[in-house]
């Protein structure tokens, strides 16, 4: 495959998707960077295993690690000031008032896509790439397909330089991400989304299943598991 002499930004957090993400891009793109946000999430053990996965990408796929370029942190925790969710406090998962769960952080994407372009700007890069999906989601309303072409446009406007956001998982399901991953890396990417990846909302990495690390039961997982079984189910 031709790669894109234009450098790419991924918002990488640590879980399955962005890491399905960055591999996608690093197959594509003759420089890759990554941006993670600490927005004191509870599963903030996302954050360390980012640098895991980037090690063993640079282990073990020799090709990407010449692409890979650095890593950013930046602290969004404003986002916690803003009013309690289930991702931000120690409270129970539930459905709120509005029909979304209370893991959905208003504005979160938003306020991440802007912060990525202003990077992305400075850095010389004109591609952003985001894990969203809208086909085996849990609602969010700033994960849909157009929520993204529309902030799209208001960035490359709003910075009067043309910014593309990718989002090769939109209309993916799980199992359909976890299939993409093998057709990029074979079995050593699929390796390293089980074990260097997290997704759980409760930041439990105590029980290791066969897709990965979690608590088995908050949505996260659920969605994980579900996708990790169908996708087998399909490759039997």
């Amino acid at each position: 495959m031709a790669r894109n002499a234009d450098g790419a930004l991924v918002l990488f957090s640590g879980g399955q998707d962005s890491a399905t993400c960055l591999a996608w891009a690093l197959s594509r793109f003759d420089r890759v960077e990554t941006v993670g946000f600490d927005y004191g999430q509870r599963h903030r053990v996302e954050l360390d295993v980012r640098n895991d996965f980037r090690a063993e990408v640079i282990h073990r796929f020799p090709d990407w690690a010449e692409r890979l370029g650095d890593d950013h942190r930046l602290d969004a925790g404003v986002i916690g000031q803003l009013g309690a969710t289930g991702m931000t406090e120690n409270i129970a998962i539930e459905m709120a008032e509005n029909g979304l769960p209370n893991t959905f952080v208003p504005g979160r994407n938003l306020l991440f896509f802007t912060l990525a372009a202003a990077l992305a700007y400075r850095r010389g890069l004109r591609v952003i790439v985001g894990g969203m999906c809208e086909t085996d989601y849990s609602g969010y309303p700033d994960c849909r397909d157009d929520t993204l072409k529309a902030q799209q446009v208001a960035l490359s406007l709003g910075l009067d330089r043309r910014i593309t956001i990718e989002t090769p998982l939109m209309w993916l399901d799980k199992a359909e991400t976890f299939a993409l991953a093998r057709d990029i890396g074979g079995e050593p990417l699929l390796d390293m989304i089980i074990e260097n990846t997290h997704t759980c909302y409760l930041g439990d990495r105590s029980a290791r299943h066969a897709w990965g690390y979690g608590c088995g039961t908050c949505p996260a997982c659920a969605l994980r598991s579900g996708g990790w079984s169908k996708f087998k189910a399909e490759a039997a």
